[in-house]
């Protein structure tokens, strides 16, 4: 097996146990080990598989890129990268999706990213891997990065079905004033743009300054404006 099959299987181990695990095997572990135990086994699997997709990334070869990272890409990335990390930090407060918010999606406003999608933290974790299949196209990175985009996207179209089950009548009253895909909400009048808080916009531009720089001491290469300032 090539470094790059393994890197395969084992985004595919972390991505399919996931899925599994979090929908159809959910409520039988649940029943069988406790919400407590279920938990445990969830963190343990998840772990040892995402463990396993980073042990098997780094040992994987570099193959040739498919195509040239000039300086348009890595800016088109850098701003994709703050975007993400907008969305990331904005999703942290008054997001009815995480486990065990204070929230009533019956009641909750969509403002700021919730305004752009209601799934902002998913929206932020595909384009992460986008940004970086942009300016490090090569296969073991495409791999990674494509399996983040596909479980943070499904992830959230799963997550939606879940949540209409659990809450019959907040979530359903919540995907109507929201969107799944960003900005869809704002463009049928359902939603409006703005609200966004410095948790936010601070927060972000906070994170991102500090991601892209950590790239320096820990990737090799600068990142972000440390790409033209450093």
């Amino acid at each position: 097996m090539t470094g790059s099959m393994a890197v395969l299987a084992t985004a595919a181990a972390f991505v399919g146990t996931h899925f599994v695990m979090s929908h159809p095997l959910r409520r039988p572990l649940v029943d069988a080990l406790g919400e407590k135990g279920f938990q445990g086994v969830y963190s343990l699997v998840a772990f040892a598989t995402f463990g396993a997709m980073v042990w098997a990334y780094r040992a994987a070869e570099i193959t040739a890129p498919l195509w040239a990272v000039g300086d348009g890409l890595w800016a088109v990335s850098s701003a994709l990268m703050l975007i993400a990390s907008v969305l990331l930090l904005g999703s942290l407060v008054r997001n009815p999706a995480l486990a065990g918010a204070a929230v009533d999606a019956g009641t909750a406003e969509a403002r700021g990213v919730f305004g752009v999608t209601r799934h902002p933290m998913m929206w932020a974790f595909a384009i992460w891997g986008v940004s970086h299949i942009l300016i490090y196209p090569v296969a073991k990175n495409i791999v990674l990065s494509g399996a983040m985009i596909v479980l943070a996207l499904v992830g959230a179209a799963l997550q939606d079905r879940k949540k209409a089950a659990l809450d019959p009548q907040g979530w359903p009253a919540w995907e109507a004033r929201t969107s799944y895909l960003p900005f869809a909400a704002i463009l049928a009048g359902r939603a409006r743009f703005g609200g966004f808080g410095m948790h936010a916009l601070g927060g972000g531009l906070v994170t991102w300054l500090a991601a892209t720089w950590a790239h320096i001491p820990l990737a090799g290469w600068p990142a972000g404006i440390w790409r033209w300032i450093g």
